[in-house]
């Protein structure tokens, strides 16, 4: 099924048409309504009529998280607060948080945008949906929630904690849909089991997951204690939160609903754009934000665009599942490591917990990498040659994929702590003590 079929099949060239009478549109607004991006132009040389059309994105700066807590918080808004009806706010972890808002037509289209995304991972209007996304200022569970509401689910609005009681409520309510981010849909499962709850008596048979990274490891793991469809969402609260992209049933990519948001690759350390099919980070443009429109905003995250329709019979561009930041890369005495790097290699090796944390710290000048390993009970077989097998093949696995050698600690089920939302895989020592 698909979902809005004149914008989701819509021929490239007439897509191509379409993006650039709205990008004609929004720097113009962004220009006559935002003081920061009339001053950022005026300082470039930039005049609206100098954007004919989406060949001439590249000649736009680029906005970046530092230039939205610059303006914190209603700086970068292009309508009035009389306009704004809703505000949304990244989690701040450093700093003042990221302020975003939506007017009346911004929060329609956002809906429309999850319909189009949950519908072409399968839900449907038969389903019950049960979101374990918290209701706050973060944009996962308010975005789930109306683009479902949208489509003519039954929505559980359970929101974070208490996972016993989601349990239950999974169980007594025949949930069919979950929505959370993966790392919480496994320690689910771990619950499910301590509950002695059967699989079988439960009606799940989709997930949609998204709010941080994970691998195709982790989604196997997923279906395989789950034995559900596990689907991965795209988006970020700068451009308009979940929405932006997600995967169909074909599992080739996640669609990017184009019509709304020109996505870009670029080198990451140059800034010059890449082509189809060349990996870097990415950057999306708004085009038909009315109250927060963001031209070229770098997202850190890293993945591939390819442009050549899909199976399914969309036609829009699809992008690779994101698995890494430019802002999680370490770098380890001069190598380049990303977490999804050591997840891939845990994953793969039996009776590993798909539970981990990564530890960087630094002796003298020189960086140490240890990774804590979480095993299942079945290697707990009280055999130390068995646990020293499994400590040497982590270790051979991470070193082959790495090129460095890397400390790995074995630890015993449910020690490393879990959580109900975006999980901190990596803990940087050397950050406090350089500073």
């Amino acid at each position: 099924m698909i979902w809005d079929e004149k914008y989701e099949c819509m021929d490239r060239e007439q897509l191509r048409e379409l993006q650039s009478e709205r990008l004609r549109e929004v720097v113009d607004r962004v220009y006559n309504k935002v003081p920061f991006y009339r001053q950022l132009f005026d300082r470039e040389g930039i005049k609206p009529g100098d954007i004919k059309g989406v060949e001439d994105l590249s000649k736009l700066p680029f906005t970046t998280k530092d230039t939205l807590r610059g303006n914190y918080p209603y700086g970068l808004f292009a309508e009035p607060l009389s306009k704004i009806v809703r505000i949304h706010a990244s989690s701040g972890t450093t700093g003042k948080p990221t302020v975003v808002g939506y007017t009346k037509k911004d929060l329609d289209t956002w809906a429309e945008l999850i319909a189009r995304i949950v519908v072409q991972a399968g839900a449907t209007e038969e389903d019950v949906v049960q979101i374990c996304f918290g209701y706050g200022l973060f944009t996962g569970g308010f975005g789930l929630h109306y683009g479902l509401e949208k489509l003519g689910t039954t929505i559980i609005p359970a929101s974070i904690g208490n996972t016993r009681r989601q349990i239950m409520l999974m169980e007594d309510f025949a949930t069919s849909v979950l929505v959370s981010t993966p790392s919480y849909a496994l320690y689910m499962a771990e619950v499910l089991q301590e509950m002695g709850v059967e699989r079988e008596s439960l009606k799940l048979r989709l997930g949609l997951f998204g709010g941080e990274p994970w691998t195709e490891s982790m989604r196997e793991q997923i279906k395989s204690k789950w034995d559900i469809t596990a689907t991965d969402n795209y988006g970020l609260s700068e451009i308009i939160g979940p929405g932006v992209s997600g995967e169909c049933l074909e599992f080739k990519g996640l669609h990017i609903s184009e019509d709304h948001f020109i996505p870009e690759i670029i080198d990451p350390e140059t800034g010059e754009s890449l082509d189809f099919g060349e990996e870097g980070e990415l950057v999306f443009t708004a085009l038909t934000k009315e109250a927060f429109p963001v031209i070229r905003y770098r997202t850190k995250d890293i993945s591939i665009l390819w442009d050549q329709p899909c199976s399914c019979g969309r036609t829009t561009a699809r992008m690779k599942k994101v698995t890494g930041r430019t802002d999680d890369m370490l770098i380890i005495r001069g190598v380049n490591v990303y977490p999804s790097q050591i997840e891939s290699v845990l994953m793969e090796i039996k009776g590993v917990a798909p539970h981990y944390q990564i530890m960087v710290e630094r002796k003298g000048h020189l960086d140490n990498m240890e990774v804590k390993v979480e095993l299942e009970e079945e290697l707990f077989t009280g055999s130390f040659r068995d646990l020293e097998a499994v400590e040497k093949k982590i270790k051979s696995g991470l070193n082959s994929v790495l090129g460095i050698d890397v400390r790995v600690k074995l630890v015993e089920p449910k020690t490393l702590e879990r959580t109900e939302g975006k999980s901190k895989r990596v803990i940087d020592k050397r950050e406090l003590t350089d500073s």
